[in-house]
């Protein structure tokens, strides 16, 4: 079995071990092929012996023959991540009209985000490669999750954030878990131009979402949804789109799993953009006929991007999955995260989207109230503290040191 990085655009061919994250012919992106047939492929899938007892604690690795089979047990960097959980409250169902309505919870993961699972492949592999250093261009998350897994394999870790746009959360765990943090005045889309030219220049092993070995663990988020619902598809997948890698690794491995017969029908896709940050909610309105680029602004950081770099690959996944792609107000997504959070589950404002855009969908026919639908949370509530407390700021009262005023401040809470 041989595995081998292969141009989006040209199709040419490039050794699994080569330290690229772009074609050298023509700079499209690359993604990993295989010569493993789906009937081979579903063998060793099924043969759960193929992993160390260590490596089934993994909610990514234990779908290595699904992602990246050649990377040996002494290879991986792991925590290990993954093993979210997939909940229901019924507050949010009923806020979103949606009476079947998951939330699949990836801000469990060890830093906080679903970013961990593109990660421990993605260090995996730059150790795999002898890479001295890891980088990446971060609106917060992904610069946390590679300063954390670099730190694990005894790597330099490089991040290039936007200044002054980087939630206080993300960037204390970055400078915590040891990486150069450099703030580039600019926004995503210029940090991820630079640190693009810094990998080729420099030496740095790329680590952001156009990487191929990151799209393959992130796959693994779809995996272990539909392996904890018994392998019974939802009809519909709800998630937040950015720079659009997660949308591009949903509609990958839903295909894969449907070719390996491990379900008998593909989800639909709906990608939720926050209105702005919205090109590729534009361009889905055209039919995709055009590629936008805009100055992103929303409160949701983690989506906080006006030039998707995955853009073809989630046009690929929209379409192979009969998705959609819509868009919500800030006002809808902190209303979002308000009821999510007061169900005692919690999120970051970005990962709101994906149930303010359900309440959308299903507001417009497009979703009915009936339908089985996994919304996804990308990231964890103490991500973004600042939107937290700006948004809700009213709740903390200070009042007296007498049980009067205690007892006038709870019937006063009651009355809400």
């Amino acid at each position: 079995m041989t595995t081998w990085l292969q141009c989006d655009a040209c199709s040419t061919r490039f050794d699994l071990l080569e330290p690229i994250a772009r074609c050298r012919q023509c700079r499209g992106l690359l993604a990993l092929a295989s010569d493993l047939g789906p009937t081979d492929l579903a063998r060793r899938f099924a043969d759960q012996g193929s992993c160390s007892p260590a490596l089934r604690r993994s909610g990514v690795w234990r779908f290595r023959d699904l992602i990246l089979p050649e990377a040996r047990d002494a290879d991986v960097v792991s925590f290990p991540e993954g093993n979210t959980p997939q909940v229901q409250r019924a507050r949010v169902a009923e806020w979103a009209g949606c009476r079947r309505l998951w939330l699949k919870h990836e801000g469990m993961n060890p830093t906080g985000s679903f970013k961990d699972r593109g990660m421990t492949v993605a260090v995996t592999h730059a150790r795999r490669l002898g890479a001295r250093a890891v980088a990446c261009a971060s609106t917060g998350n992904t610069s946390a999750s590679l300063a954390a897994y670099a730190a694990h394999a005894g790597l330099l870790g490089v991040v290039l954030i936007p200044a002054g746009k980087t939630a206080l959360g993300k960037l204390a765990q970055t400078v915590a878990y040891g990486a150069t943090v450099l703030a580039i005045r600019g926004d995503f889309d210029a940090c991820l131009d630079l640190v693009d030219q810094a990998s080729e220049r420099l030496g740095l092993y790329l680590v952001n979402s156009i990487n191929p070995l990151r799209l393959a663990g992130q796959k693994s988020i779809v995996f272990e949804l539909l392996e904890d619902r018994a392998w019974r598809a939802p009809d519909w997948i709800a998630l937040p789109a950015g720079n659009l890698g997660n949308t591009s690794a949903f509609g990958a491995a839903l295909q894969q799993a449907h070719a390996l017969g491990l379900i008998d029908r593909i989800p639909r896709l709906a990608a939720v953009q926050a209105e702005g940050a919205a090109p590729f909610a534009r361009s889905y309105r055209e039919q995709f006929a055009q590629r936008y680029r805009v100055e992103a602004d929303t409160v949701a950081t983690a989506i906080r991007i006006g030039n998707p770099a995955s853009h073809d690959r989630a046009v690929a996944a929209v379409r192979g999955t009969n998705g959609v792609v819509t868009m919500v107000s800030d006002q809808d997504i902190l209303a979002a995260k308000r009821e999510i959070d007061q169900a005692g589950v919690g999120c970051e404002p970005a990962s709101a989207a994906s149930v303010a855009g359900v309440r959308r969908l299903v507001r417009e026919g497009t979703i009915g109230p009936d339908e089985d639908v996994v919304a996804v949370l990308t990231g964890h509530i103490l991500k973004d503290p600042e939107i937290l407390l700006r948004d809700r700021g009213d709740v903390v009262r200070e009042i007296d040191p007498t049980l009067a005023a205690v007892e006038a401040a709870i019937a006063s809470a009651g009355q809400r």
